[in-house]
């Protein structure tokens, strides 16, 4: 029996490379029991079911939810004596302070946090190649080895380091390793850059993020220390993060409290 015991999720679905890629990477040294939804779910955020029909498979178990449920299905009743989640590997990056709360990806570590559970959330950044979509790409296991390297390395040591001692969860993204040469790790925290866009026209509200056209531009003007400038250095970005929405004294809304019912 291994020491370690894992459940991991995901966002793009149980039959996703980088879910296997993964998957195969941790269980060399824990026992690892999926729990992962059966279709992509990307960017469904923390959304929850009131129920999901539950598959065997496997790795472990399909549900028809979201990767929340996954987390909360797993922790509460098909898996409840695992030691840490992981959830990953997602293709794309999960990086940035406005991505945090619309990934699925992440979103099943941040579940994991409020059940006192380490975790870590693992995706992987593909830039563009050409004129081939970034999405048609990464089609292979091995082109995942820096993300599977770097969440089984976070996966073996953070516990015993002390780590989440001090945060909830990691958010990891590492970059699609194009050679063999390994990627340095750096500890970042997310950055707040923001450069959604909005054109209507002909009955139409059309949404773009452009940020990540200016990533396969260059044009990116994070600082040293945020996870978008560790990885388009190519770099393993780890950001250390709580889950709870903290709070703090604030004098002008006590003021306002105060003459409420006045």
């Amino acid at each position: 029996m291994s020491e370690r015991s894992i459940l991991l999720t995901n966002d793009d679905g149980i039959e996703s490379v980088g879910f296997r890629a993964l998957y195969d990477a941790l269980s060399e040294f824990a026992d690892v029991t999926a729990v992962a939804p059966k279709t992509d779910q990307s960017a469904v955020g923390r959304k929850m079911s009131s129920d999901a029909i539950v598959a065997e498979h496997e790795l472990g178990y399909a549900l028809e939810g979201t990767p929340a449920d996954c987390t909360v299905a797993g922790l509460e009743a098909l898996c409840p004596d695992v030691d840490m989640v992981v959830s990953g590997i997602n293709k794309g990056a999960n990086i940035g302070a406005y991505v945090l709360g619309r990934s699925g990806t992440v979103s099943a570590a941040v579940e994991a946090a409020f059940f006192d559970v380490p975790a870590i959330a693992v995706s992987m950044y593909v830039p563009a190649d050409g004129d081939e979509p970034w999405h048609e790409l990464a089609t292979d296991p091995r082109d995942y080895r820096e993300a599977t390297h770097a969440a089984s390395y976070l996966a073996k040591h953070a516990v015993g380091a002390g780590v989440f001692k001090q945060c909830d969860y990691l958010n990891v993204n590492a970059p699609m390793r194009s050679t063999d040469e390994p990627a340095d790790m750096e500890v970042t925290y997310p950055s707040e850059m923001y450069d959604m866009t909005a054109e209507f026209e002909n009955g139409t509200v059309r949404l773009q993020d452009r940020i990540w056209e200016r990533m396969r531009s260059g044009d990116i003007p994070d600082p040293e220390g945020t996870d978008r400038r560790a990885v388009i250095d190519g770099k393993v970005s780890v950001s250390p993060l709580t889950a709870p929405h903290t709070t703090q004294h604030h004098e002008a809304l006590d003021a306002l409290a105060e003459t409420y019912i006045e």
